[in-house]
């Protein structure tokens, strides 16, 4: 299940900082909020429950965790295994095992998921069209988008989009309403 933070937790404190600075400094601040997260995620849900927990399990598990809500390095097209296991400066038997056994599914399900709540993310808002979201998500090819996003989502992209389109309109109407 993806790890989430919440803007509140990703505000710029200094606005004097130069903005190369500034983004380092932001990107440390969510390395470091995410990693305090993962590591109370991960204390709850793993520790004591499995009897061999390592610790490099935990690393790899807060770098994955890094790499794809910071880094967002699923939007990456030619994103594989070999090349996350090299990112993360682990094997490729490590990678996979932490993967299959902390977010339990394969790597493969682990980024599309991302790319499908990215895709759902740009649909609901129309910050993306939809003959782009594919490469706009990480997409290597349509087919792979359009499988991929109904097996996550349930659904079409163009009928989240529409649904999405609907909700919006029915709470404009009941603001009207109510205001």
């Amino acid at each position: 299940i993806p790890l989430r933070l919440v803007g509140s937790e990703m505000c710029i404190r200094d606005r004097s900082i130069s903005k190369s600075k500034r983004s380092s400094a932001v990107s440390e601040r969510q390395k470091n909020l995410l990693f305090k997260a993962a590591q109370r995620h991960w204390e709850e849900e793993f520790v004591g429950k499995e009897a061999n927990i390592r610790k490099v399990d935990c690393r790899i598990y807060k770098a994955i965790l890094y790499q794809l809500e910071i880094r967002q390095i699923f939007l990456d097209t030619s994103l594989s295994l070999k090349k996350l296991s090299d990112l993360l400066e682990t094997n490729q038997t490590y990678l996979s095992n932490v993967v299959n056994k902390y977010f339990g599914c394969n790597l493969k399900e682990l980024v599309n998921g991302y790319r499908v709540e990215y895709a759902k993310e740009l649909l609901s808002f129309g910050r993306c069209a939809l003959n782009d979201l594919p490469r706009s998500c990480g997409f290597a090819s349509k087919s792979a988008f359009y499988s991929a996003f109904s097996k996550v989502a349930g659904v079409s992209p163009l009928s989240y989009q529409s649904r999405e389109r609907r909700k919006r309109e029915l709470q404009v109407i009941h603001e009207l309403r109510y205001y």
